[in-house]
């Protein structure tokens, strides 16, 4: 992804506050909002919607500065119910049921998906670890999950995974979940990443796809 809304390895917003006894929620809605989007994944089965990492990613950069992480989960929940005819607009601004609206109905998972969990299948590996790589300079419309600030630079694969489904979505936000790749640890010195405002030591490792990398 690109823009404001991949924030790692970003900075000018000031320190970090560490809050001691944080809790989960500091809002009661936040954890309302929570339990929404566990409530509503299966009316969203079997309908083609956006992933809703792409419909974050979606949100106009000024309006995702502006918002809190709840409140862009909420928009998101919200968004892909209006995608999937779920809920109608006037429902989502009043927060009450329309009696002349259809009464939606759960549908069955479409087709078979090879899921987001390590799979047992038999894929040939193009690195191993101590080869090393360069991240690729990808940038499509839709999501993918290589961090902007990794693009181009040199880097080490330190583990293999194994074998996972790609989770990259198309322009339309649409998760194909049908390309299975290997998954590995790539450690990039933090020189590499920001010259020498990175300490001599510091390193950072970050989980790629094979499809991010190339042959350094």
């Amino acid at each position: 992804m690109n823009g404001i809304h991949d924030m790692g390895g970003m900075d000018g917003f000031g320190p970090i506050v560490r809050e001691d006894g944080e809790p989960v929620f500091h809002h009661r809605w936040e954890g309302r909002v929570y339990a929404l989007t566990r409530l509503v994944k299966p009316w969203l089965r079997g309908r083609e919607l956006p992933g809703f990492r792409f419909v974050l990613e979606s949100i106009p950069p000024a309006d995702y500065l502006r918002m809190s992480y709840y409140e862009r989960w909420f928009h998101m929940v919200a968004t892909r119910l209006r995608a999937g005819g779920l809920v109608t607009g006037t429902e989502v601004e009043s927060g009450r049921a329309d009696p002349r609206s259809p009464q939606p109905e759960l549908l069955p998972a479409a087709g078979d998906s090879l899921g987001f969990g390590l799979l047992e299948m038999d894929v040939p590996a193009r690195f191993t670890p101590g080869d090393g790589v360069r991240a690729r300079n990808l940038n499509p419309r839709g999501h993918n999950r290589l961090p902007r600030y990794v693009k181009g630079r040199l880097g080490t694969v330190v583990e293999d995974y194994g074998v996972y489904a790609l989770q990259d979505s198309d322009e339309s936000g649409q998760l194909p979940l049908d390309d299975p790749q290997h998954v590995y640890s790539v450690r990039f010195e933090g020189r590499e990443l920001w010259g020498d405002r990175s300490g001599a030591r510091d390193a950072v490792y970050v989980d790629l796809w094979e499809e991010y990398l190339e042959p350094a």
